[in-house]
């Protein structure tokens, strides 16, 4: 399984030059279209430059796996895919094939005509990958010195390929035969085979093999080239686009209506939290088609959703292909391409695509909130544990890129706990050396949209589309070329309280002391009156059944943020404990009434800073406990103790 993560994530570098041939073509066309003059100068040349990426898109895989499939690689790992792509398709080309069997070209089988196709860009980028992780570092005798190291990969690549021509000279017609087969059955089954496919493509977007699948349809691996034929113009109109079309409608507005959905059977208090999240993933859903950050931060939460979701996926595929209406995309099924494809020669009634999304958007958001309110999914906003709108100020840019990769790795166990590294189009892949130090919940409040682990050693943080700058400022942390943003790691450390009543927090394991943050009785978390906090869910702590009403910081440390409502402050505390305080149970009701902040998000505070100041009398009046919950976020087998 890990090497089939690793290759799918490694699809992603050729794919993603898909949207460049997208926007040439489809300019070109646009003007071809415009001027009524298939001869345009402007128009041909971009069309045709369009085309030149297409055209050579099995050698733009080779090279993309044969980096994305290495360790570590540099540019001798995608020369090592070029070598071993020239190879093999130079070797089993129908001229040469006729000259080792002794045969007219002519009587060539034609598998070799296809060979140079999406499927072998695969096999000849995992070769230059193979060869340059096992022989980058070849020492070689002072007679050959200067063939030792990277020198070596490509010598060593062209063996293999040469190798491995020779078993795809008996094997490939076998193996041409069989996807032929599997392309012609789904097209005998007509808009039931699409509807298949779509529902497949779904289910194996958590594994990242959706991409093994729509190399089969989408490019010439057994003669269909739905993408291909669509933007070249080479296809057949009325059938041309029909692997794609059906994902239009559900990726500009399906999903859309299921991010809506999920707003608003979010709890009150998380709607803003959630708002962030389903909101700017509903917008990379619309406009691009970049779909995994919205179907992870429900894939995970509510399983029996995502299938629904993958089960209308197919559903539209197959009404699509029903209908005339064909569209094709040189990236994914958003608004861009929708535009860019309009005036293609293949596009049937493109205009029929957003009233078919308007009935996706009505249909995702009646059933799933009908689902997840029947049901009491977990979705974004309804996860268990009331965790309060943070809008505490994050930096921006590289900064804020930096504060999520510090929080990543924390969450992570630490950068030496990091074994691999790597990234695809929206998630961090990763091989860990223990993976029982992986602290999901923390990685959540970072930022994280969901996080899998696929088994052995592997862990997956989905994030979204920016994940590349996160991964990079992981990377520059681990290397010592940035300074964490904090120091996010447990700090052992005992020192007692000064004369004058200063404090810090001691962290001895598991240990934190504390000074008492408010006047009162301390008792033990489980005597909370609420399960939320009782039973540890939100995290271990202890409870004060309080006699005063200020709340002062229990150690040196910075605000994280303090609640709109001002019934709560978070201290992010100087050896990175993450602590919570929470005034009251069910405080949150009496929006602010009875509670004055003292402080603000980002400012330093010391021990006996005062926080915050509640009428105790104000909050029995208004029916809710006083007792107050201290809690660590950041630390399940945590202990406080109140000094």
């Amino acid at each position: 399984m890990k090497f089939f993560q690793r290759l799918g994530r490694s699809l992603m570098l050729p794919v993603a030059v898909l949207p460049v041939a997208a926007i040439l073509s489809g300019i070109g066309y646009w003007i071809l279209t415009a001027t009524g003059n298939e001869e345009n100068l402007v128009g041909v040349i971009f069309k045709v430059a369009g085309g030149a990426l297409l055209d050579n898109l099995p050698l733009l895989f080779a090279i993309g796996v044969s980096i994305g499939m290495a360790k570590k690689p540099d540019g001798t790992s995608a020369l090592a895919g070029l070598v071993s792509w020239l190879m093999v398709t130079t070797l089993l080309s129908p001229a040469n094939v006729a000259l080792f069997r002794g045969i007219e070209e002519e009587a060539v089988n034609p598998a070799y005509t296809n060979l140079e196709n999406v499927f072998v860009g695969i096999i000849c980028g995992l070769i230059g990958a193979w060869a340059y992780d096992h022989f980058k570092e070849t020492e070689l005798p002072d007679a050959l010195s200067f063939f030792s190291g990277r020198r070596s990969v490509a010598i060593v690549t062209a063996g293999v390929s040469i190798l491995v021509a020779l078993v795809l000279f008996f094997l490939w017609p076998l193996v041409y035969t069989g996807l032929v087969g599997f392309g012609e059955f789904i097209l005998t089954l007509g808009p039931l085979g699409v509807g298949i496919y779509g529902f497949l493509n779904r289910l194996l977007i958590p594994l990242g093999l959706h991409h093994a699948l729509n190399s089969v349809f989408w490019f010439d691996v057994a003669g269909i080239n739905d993408l291909g034929n669509f933007l070249d113009a080479t296809g057949t109109y009325g059938v041309t686009g029909q692997y794609m079309t059906g994902f239009f409608p559900v990726m500009m507005l399906g999903l859309p209506g299921a991010a809506l959905a999920m707003y608003v059977t979010a709890r009150t208090t998380r709607r803003k939290v959630a708002a962030g999240v389903l909101l700017s993933s509903a917008i990379a859903s619309f406009f691009v088609g970049v779909t995994e950050p919205l179907e992870f931060s429900f894939m995970f939460l509510a399983p029996g959703l995502y299938v629904v979701h993958a089960l209308f996926t197919g559903i539209s595929m197959g009404i699509s292909a029903l209908l005339p209406v064909r569209m094709g995309f040189g990236f994914s099924g958003g608004f861009i391409d929708l535009v860019l494809g309009w005036v293609n020669p293949m596009a049937q009634n493109p205009w029929a695509i957003p009233l078919m999304g308007i009935f996706w958007f009505v249909v995702y958001f009646l059933v799933f909130r009908a689902i997840i309110l029947r049901f009491d999914l977990k979705t974004p906003g309804r996860e268990d544990g009331e965790i309060e709108d943070d809008e505490a100020a994050t930096p921006n840019g590289e900064g804020k890129y930096l504060a999520t990769a510090t929080a990543f790795l924390v969450a992570l166990g630490g950068k030496e706990n990091i074994v691999d590294l790597e990234n695809c189009a929206t998630r961090l892949r990763m091989e860990v050396a223990d993976t029982t130090k992986v602290d999901e919940s923390a990685l959540k409040r970072a930022g994280a949209a969901g996080t899998m682990k696929p088994g052995g050693q592997s862990v997956q943080v989905i994030y979204g589309t920016s994940v590349q700058f996160v991964k990079d400022a992981m990377e520059r942390i681990i290397t010592g070329k940035a300074e964490p943003v904090t120091d996010a790691t447990a700090v052992v450390q005992e020192q007692a309280a000064s004369e004058g009543g200063t404090a810090t927090a001691v962290r001895t394991t598991h240990l934190v002391r504390l000074r008492q943050p408010l006047a009162g009785a301390v008792v033990p978390l489980s005597e909370v009156p609420d399960p939320t906090f009782a039973q540890g869910i939100m995290g271990p702590g202890v409870a004060i059944e309080p006699t005063g009403g200020e709340v002062v910081a229990p150690a040196a440390g910075t605000i994280g943020h303090v609640f709109p409502t001002g019934h709560a402050v978070a201290l992010v505390l100087d050896d990175g404990t993450e602590l919570l305080i929470h005034v009251g149970l069910d405080t949150v009701q009496m929006k602010g009434e009875g509670f004055t902040t003292l402080v603000e998000p980002g400012q330093r505070v010391g021990a006996g800073t005062p926080l915050l100041r509640a009428d105790l009398s104000a909050i029995r009046v208004a029916g809710h406990p006083t007792i107050t919950p201290i809690i660590v976020l950041n630390d399940k087998d945590a202990q406080i103790e109140l000094v």
